[in-house]
């Protein structure tokens, strides 16, 4: 089972993924700096994700998870010390409760409505300590936060 299992996600400033659950984000501008450092790791999804992102995938293992899936089966198969989850909402909820880094880069969108970042009205809270800020693109005010999952 991974050491670090690291939520990767482009979100808008009111914390929307997508605005619906198969649109592929063209608005995101941070691929660069998430194929830098996704490569070589392996990605965790759901099904849309993977209808919608599958081709910026190579040189990743993929896996796949559906819904009734359990999060620690899926963990202890990974022989990788790190792996991150790709989303989408359901996904990044389904593995709230084994996360160990949240690498979020808000873009300056506003959905108003769309596809949450946990997509589920159970989500617990999370406490956060604030890691680094990655630089992903300045000239738009676009930065990645990267924070560690505190658990009690």
């Amino acid at each position: 089972m991974p050491n670090e299992v690291v939520l990767i996600a482009a979100v808008t400033v009111d914390g929307f993924i997508a605005r619906h659950s198969l649109e592929v984000t063209s608005w995101s501008k941070d691929l660069r700096v998430f194929k830098k450092q996704t490569m070589g790791y392996p990605v965790i999804m759901g099904h849309n994700t993977d209808k919608t992102l599958s081709s910026y995938l190579i040189g990743r293992k993929k896996i796949v998870v559906e819904r009734r899936d359990h999060p620690k089966k899926v963990l202890t198969k990974i022989k990788e010390k790190k792996c991150f989850v790709i989303g989408g909402g359901k996904t990044f909820y389904m593995f709230s409760s084994f996360l160990t880094h949240l690498y979020i880069t808000p873009h300056p969108h506003v959905f108003g409505s769309g596809v949450p970042l946990f997509d589920n009205p159970k989500m617990k809270e999370l406490n956060l300590k604030f890691l680094d800020l990655i630089e992903v693109d300045r000239g738009n005010g676009i930065f990645q936060y990267q924070y560690e999952v505190l658990r009690p």
